[in-house]
């Protein structure tokens, strides 16, 4: 018992790793969590920095959960405490005990974790949202469409209902995240609306001061 808790706090401790963070910061000297929506996580690293590091952050963040199940299963845990340890990886990721709890909203850390147990219908899952999002761009919709596709192959596959269950309630908990994290996204977009007003100030200042 004791063994196995040992294991959910690496999970915690795996997930907590701020990978976001470490990259912006060595890419570009920045905290992530200050620009674009303010999001630790490898869509806000793409879409400020590009695409390189957005792709580092995400195989680094898919690595943890994938990861921390893979570490519950060479310690021959149950399956329950295996999911426990996939889920702590993500609660690691989304409140990081490393960055002052605030995270990310752990979508490619629930992907490396069902990857261990579902790797054909997350694959699969990963290729739908990845068409959806060429098509679409229209990040949030693909990523419904690329999570009722693993769904449904985990249905058709016959995977257990507690699994299929599991990955629909870890992925609805992404929405959630989202809406606890809406105040501070528009405190920083008031700040950078604050930041933009000032400089278009700035010139009319100068020529007023001229005069």
């Amino acid at each position: 018992m004791i063994g196995n808790l040992v294991v959910l706090v690496a999970a915690y401790l795996l997930g907590s790793l701020p990978t976001a963070l470490i990259v912006s910061r060595a890419v570009a000297g920045v905290d992530i969590r200050e620009i674009g929506d303010g999001n630790m996580g490898a869509r806000n690293v793409t879409r400020t920095l590009g695409w390189g590091p957005g792709i580092v952050v995400a195989s680094a963040d898919f690595s943890k959960g994938a990861l921390a199940v893979t570490l519950a299963q060479a310690t021959r845990m149950p399956v329950e405490w295996q999911l426990a340890a996939g889920l702590c990886a993500v609660l690691g990721h989304d409140f990081p005990i490393f960055a002052g709890f605030r995270g990310g909203q752990g979508m490619a850390a629930i992907l490396g974790m069902l990857f261990i147990f579902m790797p054909v219908e997350t694959a699969y899952g990963l290729a739908g949202f990845g068409t959806a999002y060429i098509v679409t761009r229209n990040f949030d919709l693909s990523a419904g469409i690329g999570l009722g596709l693993l769904a449904y192959l985990g249905w058709y596959f016959d995977e257990e209902k507690a699994l299929v269950g599991y990955a629909v309630i870890l992925f609805l908990s992404i929405p959630a995240k989202k809406a606890l994290d809406w105040p501070r996204r528009i405190r920083l977009k008031r700040k950078a609306l604050d930041e933009a007003n000032a400089e278009e100030a700035q010139p009319t200042q100068i020529f007023k001061n001229g005069e």
